[in-house]
């Protein structure tokens, strides 16, 4: 099994979703992606990411990030759960989901041979250029946190704009709280002027913090 790394260009298919047939990640090109896939529908955990994932789509739209689900469902499959969760639970699913003959589970090693034929929880954070940012994969048996993907997607986009880096748990760090890293300096004469430059607070040469403006 083999599969995409980070820094990897997301590999490009066409696959029949629950919306049409899409041409990936060009139908997105310019937008944030958070493709995932689920081991089969109509399961109780990936019921309740399902959900999770539609309660947030706002949050998700607002970080211009477009959802993306995936499984070796059908199609038809996949349309009767959506409208057993509406039924059961009025809640629309409005993202696209892929209806997997395992081409694209096999493109990213979405199929762990240990975990029987369906595809394990992966989540590929593929960035506006169609760049793999982050790979998550979680067990069967273990839903995600949904919460934690949107923080990454947050996080990557202040990074990218700022050039800066996140400490752990930020912006609720237990020390720095929402303050971000600033990247160390590459030669004496800046480490020592950003031991004095106001707004960065610095620990030793190569751990400064600041706060976003």
């Amino acid at each position: 099994m083999s599969f995409p790394l980070i820094g990897d260009k997301a590999p490009e298919f066409e696959a029949k979703t629950t919306q049409g047939v899409v041409n990936f990640p060009k139908d997105y090109e310019g937008k944030w992606i958070v493709l995932f896939s689920h081991p089969a529908d109509f399961t109780p955990v990936c019921t309740t990411e399902f959900m999770a994932f539609q309660q947030r789509k706002e949050q998700f739209d607002e970080l211009n990030a477009q959802l993306i689900g995936l499984s070796i469902d059908q199609v038809f499959s996949h349309i009767k759960w959506i409208d057993w969760i509406k039924e059961n639970f009025d809640l629309d699913i409005e993202f696209p989901i892929i209806a997997d003959h395992g081409q694209v589970a096999s493109l990213y090693g979405m199929i762990h041979p240990n975990k029987e034929s369906n595809t394990v929880r992966a989540v590929f954070i593929i960035d506006p250029t169609g760049t793999i940012r982050a790979i998550l994969y979680y067990p069967q048996e273990l839903g995600r946190n949904m919460d934690e993907i949107l923080r990454m997607i947050r996080a990557f986009q202040i990074a990218d704009e700022k050039k800066v880096a996140m400490p752990a748990n930020w912006p609720n760090n237990e020390t720095f709280g929402d303050r971000v890293i600033v990247p160390p300096a590459s030669d004496v004469e800046t480490a020592r002027k950003r031991l004095k430059q106001k707004g960065i607070k610095c620990y030793d040469w190569w751990l400064c913090t600041k706060e976003l403006k």
